[in-house]
């Protein structure tokens, strides 16, 4: 009967090979998890040092529990089979590493892998109790071979099950779940690694042939420290890695919301950029983009359309201006919206309706078969727009003006919406709520107009800007007790242009606010001037829609006065009764501002617009203009003498004074002078002139083709003045 020699296991050196078993498990696990989600290249480099980390952490606990492993006899490791069962560990290692890389895995691959991984751990550990080089050899019970060899497969497959069941874990619990696991697997190898040993008997009398190999404390210490080391530091490696590997999935996405963000915005901008932000209709610019695109496309040869037309159409709204004066913005907006709406709903899908303008549209017709089509597209946007629209619980109409212009066969292909305009504002002409083709003579008149309003832009740099004075009389005293300011152009090319022109041209085109910023100018300074004459003089310039409306005109008017040197009270500020009454809140505020500095106020044109005399009462002007329609007939109609009678009378009644403008003949004046009308203008007096010639005139050298009539300026009560 054999007796074997009796054999131990240091416990610390044990502990400490279970300890190195759980670190390698819970680094192998963290592996497992780089190798899946890092890129493929990544992912590669992952897997070898890996598989190098993971084998060498698994063999690290095999050798220490075979240093663990005591015989009365020395013993110690050949270096070749010990490096041989090393690249065994490596082996399964690279296998597990391999299968845990995959999304998943069925039946079949496990049970391969396991196999693969247990025949792997088994080598590594026979392989290294082979390097006990012993004479005689070891015996063995192979009952518990196989029962260890069994361990190391079940050992396997757990732990591949467990790379695959911590996908499932979320991030907030897999550490946990990973220390768990790690225990597991720990358990199962270490199991694996001391049935083997069991299954290991020596005889007596047995002599270890590598006793002066490998062996010794100083190598147990070396391998436990070098095997924490690395796993520790590949732990660390990988955790570094998971961060990096977050922050640039973070950043990524960060930077994928930024750019959606970033495109949103580029969207949003182009989409601002093209479209009207009130009523979400095409602008200018998408307009034009589209009618050069169309152009474009029947410029090329092409038969089938040679006979294509197009048509644009300008689409203004006929007395836009009055409802948003009277009701406010907001109500103006809500009525350019379903203006908008409804133009959308007259034109087909291939058609484009853009705003262009506060109250203007334009409307591009694409194949157009003839003008025919063009008038039933007008007629349906007339009779839409014609309808009532239903605003804050009222009903208000509107009408607006068309003006029709058809490619190739009315217009030039650079001048469609310029002679689409000049169409419209024929419409206009012709009273509003109506059509009007393009027609040849229009294009003239279009240009010209445009032509026009370019040199009114430069006209005041140019000196080409000029004010002439109209004196008023007073009726009581015969003596100048004023004088009006009134704008002149003399154009280097056309000569004196009407004021019915430009002044409608400043209008249209935004430049009336700078002519009537510098009319104020002008006139305090020429004030100024006539006073360093001797004489003293009150002007009276007229205040236009656009100054009425500005919230600085007081402060403008209050700064040329101090400029100049004037008293405000030589500065009467004339407003037609229409501008004064369509946005009285507007009136009545400017009218207090210049009330409060001193500034006299008169309301132009009287008679000839709808005023309320409950407004009228509140305007703290000091002075009514009767319009020069109603002096005309004062000589022929008693309609005409009973008018101006009541219109002095409520004045008188009213406190203010009253003037009559457009005096031509010596009957008027006396018919006016019986009315007791408080002050006179017109040519009977004299002609608008020049500062100069009206200076000249109020010394007494009177004007060809003037009324017998000796001004007199000196000696003039102050309060007249």
């Amino acid at each position: 009967m054999t007796v074997f020699l009796p054999s131990s296991h240091d416990p610390y050196v044990v502990a400490a090979s279970f300890a190195i078993a759980m670190l390698a498990s819970y680094v192998t696990l963290d592996l497992a998890r780089r190798v899946r989600t890092a890129q493929r290249r990544v992912g590669l480099a992952w897997w070898a040092a890996g598989s190098i980390v993971m084998g060498t952490g698994i063999w690290s606990m095999h050798f220490l529990g075979m240093q663990a492993f005591k015989l009365p006899i020395a013993i110690g490791f050949a270096g070749g089979l010990t490096l041989l069962s090393w690249l065994a560990a490596v082996g399964a290692s690279g296998v597990a590493l391999e299968l845990a890389s995959r999304q998943a895995f069925g039946r079949r691959p496990l049970a391969l892998g396991a196999l693969a991984m247990g025949a792997g751990i088994s080598g590594m550990h026979y392989i290294g109790m082979a390097a006990l080089d012993m004479a005689p050899g070891i015996v063995w019970d192979y009952g518990i071979v196989a029962l260890s060899v069994l361990i190391a497969v079940l050992a396997s497959a757990t732990a591949l099950l467990i790379f695959q069941l911590l996908r499932r874990v979320q991030p907030g619990q897999r550490r946990a779940y990973q220390l768990a696991a790690s225990l597991v697997m720990a358990i199962a190898i270490c199991g694996m690694h001391y049935t083997g040993m069991a299954a290991a008997s020596f005889a007596v009398g047995s002599v270890c042939m590598s006793a002066g190999e490998l062996g010794g404390s100083g190598l147990t210490a070396l391998v436990l420290v070098a095997t924490g080391m690395l796993l520790v530091s590949t732990l660390l490696t990988s955790i570094l890695d998971a961060r990096l590997q977050s922050t640039a999935q973070q950043l990524t996405r960060s930077l994928k919301e930024s750019n959606v963000r970033l495109q949103a915005a580029n969207d949003e901008l182009q989409q601002r950029a093209f479209t009207d932000a009130l009523t979400g209709l095409p602008n200018r610019r998408l307009f034009e983009d589209r009618l050069i695109q169309v152009l474009l496309r029947l410029g090329r040869v092409n038969p089938l359309h040679a006979q294509e037309r197009l048509a644009v159409l300008f689409v203004d709204l006929d007395g836009f201006k009055l409802i948003n004066d009277s009701y406010g913005h907001a109500t103006g907006d809500l009525i350019l919206c379903g203006a908008a709406d409804r133009l959308q709903q007259q034109i087909r899908d291939g058609d484009t309706a853009a705003r262009v303008g506060g109250d203007e549209f334009l409307i591009l017709l694409e194949d157009v078969s003839d003008v025919a089509d063009c008038i039933a597209t007008a007629h349906r946007i007339l009779a839409a727009l014609s309808q009532p629209f239903e605003v804050s619980g009222r009903q208000l109409q509107i009408t607006c003006s068309i003006g029709i212009v058809v490619h190739p066969d009315q217009g030039e292909r650079t001048k469609l919406v310029a002679n689409a305009d000049a169409a419209m504002y024929a419409a206009k002409r012709a009273g509003g709520g109506c059509y009007t083709l393009f027609e040849p003579h229009m294009d003239s008149n279009a240009s010209e107009q445009l032509a026009l309003q370019y040199d009114l832009r430069h006209a005041l740099e140019r000196g080409e800007l000029t004010l002439h004075y109209q004196p008023k009389i007073d009726g009581r005293r015969g003596q100048i007790s004023g004088v009006e300011a009134l704008l002149r152009w003399n154009h280097p090319k056309h000569g004196m242009v009407s004021p019915a022109v430009f002044i409608a041209l400043a209008e249209r085109f935004g430049l009336i606010g700078r002519l009537g910023n510098w009319v104020i100018n002008e006139a305090c300074r020429q004030v100024s001037e006539w006073a360093k004459s001797g004489v003293r003089m009150r002007v009276a310039v007229n205040i236009s829609a656009h100054q009425l409306r500005e919230s600085n005109l007081v402060e403008r008017i209050q700064h040329a006065l101090h400029s100049n040197k004037l008293h405000a009270s030589q500065l009467l500020c004339e407003i037609t009764e229409t501008v004064a009454m369509e946005d009285v809140k507007a009136t009545q505020r400017t009218f207090d501002g210049l009330s409060r500095i001193g500034v006299f106020l008169s309301i132009d044109d009287f008679g000839t617009g709808y005023s309320s005399l409950n407004y009228l009462r509140q305007l703290p002007a000091q002075q009514l203009k009767i319009d020069r329609s109603f002096v005309k007939d004062l000589e022929h109609s008693e309609d005409a003498r009973a008018v101006v009678v009541a219109v002095v009378s409520l004045a008188h009644a009213l406190g203010l004074r009253v003037v009559a403008e457009g005096v031509e003949t010596a009957g008027q004046r006396d018919i006016l002078l019986a009315m007791r009308c408080d002050e006179l203008q017109g040519y009977f007096f004299a002609r608008p002139m020049s500062a100069d010639a009206l200076l000249a005139w109020a010394k007494g050298n009177k004007p060809k083709g003037a009324a017998d009539f000796t001004p007199s300026i000196f000696g003039m009560p102050r309060t007249e003045l």
